[in-house]
């Protein structure tokens, strides 16, 4: 977290703040309609290694329950870390708990829940303050994260899973560019974070350029001090690197569907591979 003189967390390096809240409901309802679409057999297809389509729609549940109890709600119980746990192992042992204790609720049953659920978290989100302080979201690097990012992160979470219970079933990703360039755009403000480690001088600049209607430019800059890049900073015109990528490369490269070395063999490089290789390693959830 990057704090301004008067202690005040300052987010200006994450770049302008993403307004999530209008396209919860139509993200939910392009859920349903694709749960609702599914053949009997679709149900045991697998959507991500060791989840079948069920287990995905069950782990989403899970997903709105937690979000409304913890934000709405203000409850506070539940598993905690046990010793010596990484957040991520935490996050992957509860998530499978949750799913292996919902194996016994029917198709049916989850997507009347979902429904219901569903509703109430897009009401919920569509009042929150996008500048609230809120989850950190470890893949950006910030802790406590704003609301506005917080919520596009779980907007992204939604999206993917939809996307993955689509391709489960023999659907190709959905191309609508409002929900894809909000996902691409979130996912690239794990940029700097992804940058942090890598040396450049002070006014240095990365360019990730995808092509599409959803797609767009993001530059990150090296900023001081040392080792801290920036989405902030205006365009120069002169970048060391542009990574040229298509949305669909993109998006499964933030969500590790595609390994770092397949996205930059699929990539343009202009200027220093070395840095566009760093750029490639951006991941956009917990992994």
């Amino acid at each position: 977290m990057r704090s301004q003189a008067n202690g005040v967390p300052s987010h200006a390096w994450l770049g302008t703040p993403i307004d999530a809240r209008s396209l919860f409901a139509p993200e939910q309802a392009a859920l349903m309609a694709t749960l609702r679409g599914l053949e009997p057999a679709n149900w045991c297809a697998e959507a991500v290694p060791g989840w079948t389509v069920r287990d995905l729609a069950a782990h989403l549940l899970g997903d709105f329950y937690g979000r409304l109890a913890r934000d709405r709600d203000g409850h506070r119980e539940g598993p905690g870390f046990a010793a010596g746990e990484s957040l991520e192992a935490f996050i992957h042992r509860i998530n499978q708990e949750w799913v292996d204790a919902h194996r016994h609720v029917s198709p049916a049953a989850l997507v009347d829940t979902l429904d219901l659920v569903g509703a109430q978290l897009v009401r919920f989100f569509e009042t929150t303050d996008p500048d609230a302080p809120s989850l950190g979201v470890s893949w950006a690097g910030v802790d406590p994260a704003p609301m506005w990012l917080d919520s596009a992160r779980d907007f992204t979470e939604f999206w993917t899973h939809r996307q993955q219970i689509r391709h489960a079933v023999g659907r190709p990703t959905d191309p609508d560019p409002r929900f894809l360039s909000l996902v691409l755009d979130t996912f690239l403000r794990a940029l700097p974070h992804t940058l942090r480690n890598t040396e450049a001088p002070v006014g240095t600049q990365l360019q990730v350029h995808i092509a599409g209607p959803a797609g767009g430019t993001w530059t990150a800059t090296a900023t001081a001090p040392e080792r801290c890049w920036s989405l902030a900073e205006p365009d120069s015109g002169h970048p060391a690197a542009v990574v040229h990528l298509d949305a669909e490369t993109a998006w499964r490269l933030c969500t590790r569907g595609i390994q770092p070395d397949t996205a930059l063999a699929r990539a343009r490089v202009e200027g220093e591979r070395e840095l566009a290789r760093a750029a490639c390693q951006i991941v956009s959830i917990v992994y």
